[in-house]
Order: C-alpha cells, then structure tokens, then sequence
C-alpha cells in the first residue's frame, strides 16, 4: 500500500512539473485563402480541417495540458506545414486534399474522437469531395509521378 502511495504521488509529481513546460498557441494572420469553389465547401473545410490545417485554430481546454498539448501543437504545427488554408499566397498542395478525404486519412481518427462536429455524413464527404477537386483540382497518379520526374 505505502508503495502504491508513492507511485501515485510521485506520478502527479511528474504531471504537474510537465505543466511547466507550455506551448505557445498560436494563430497567425489570414493571408490568403483559396478561391472556393462555393461557401459550402469552405463550410465543410472550416468543420473538418481548419484546426489543423490553417491559420484559425480552435484550442479546447484539453489543449493546454500537457502532455495533450505537446502532442495537439505537433498536430497543428505539422497540418499546416503540409497544407493551410490560410496561407494560400504559399505553394500549397491543395490537389491532393479530396485524395486524403477520400481514404479517409482525413480527418484522423484521433483527431475525430474529440471533435464529432469535424465528422461528415456521407452525403457531406461527396459533397466536400466534389468541392475540393472544383477547388484545387485532383492530381492523378500518373500526372504527380511524371511532375516528379521533371525535377
């Protein structure tokens, strides 16, 4: 018993010193964003990517505790490096986002476990889907090794 006591107080020990340790949350400015193809596609990106993948993230409670918040700020700080919305003056590579939709590699699993309003019905996903090609268009397979080629 007296060693269960001191596991357990050793361990919140450990967790408050990890509460030191903060990140910053951070939103940018909006620079540019993409040329919709229609509001409602920007609809559904703002529910299901926006907190990761631009410059208007959202950050729950559970974001500012650590460990929760090292592992969300690697999330945002990784989404936005791949694709944002935000920032749309950059290179970005919009082509592929109804890809990742489409295999359901997005949203993450994870990500939709704390975020059920980021979940779409199937009528939004081939909703959103068609969007995003309108948007940014669907790189093929075929044409994305050909353009990696010629570099």
């Amino acid at each position: 018993m007296k060693i269960l006591k001191i596991s357990l107080l050793s361990l919140c020990g450990i967790f408050l010193v990890m509460q030191f340790f903060r990140v910053k949350h951070t939103n940018p400015p909006v620079v540019q964003e993409p040329a919709w193809d229609s509001p409602r596609t920007r609809a559904l990106a703002q529910r299901a990517c926006f907190d990761c993948h631009s410059n208007e993230t959202k950050y729950p409670w559970y974001t500012y505790v650590a460990p929760i918040s090292w592992l969300t700020q690697n999330h945002i700080e990784e989404g936005r490096e791949k694709l944002n919305f935000s920032e749309w003056h950059k290179p970005q590579e919009g082509d592929e986002a109804a890809e990742t939709v489409i295999k359901g590699e997005m949203p993450t699993m994870d990500y939709l476990w704390l975020h059920a309003r980021a979940r779409l019905t199937n009528a939004e996903k081939k909703l959103f889907v068609a969007g995003l090609i309108k948007t940014f268009g669907k790189k093929g397979k075929k044409e994305a090794e050909r353009d990696a080629s010629d570099d």
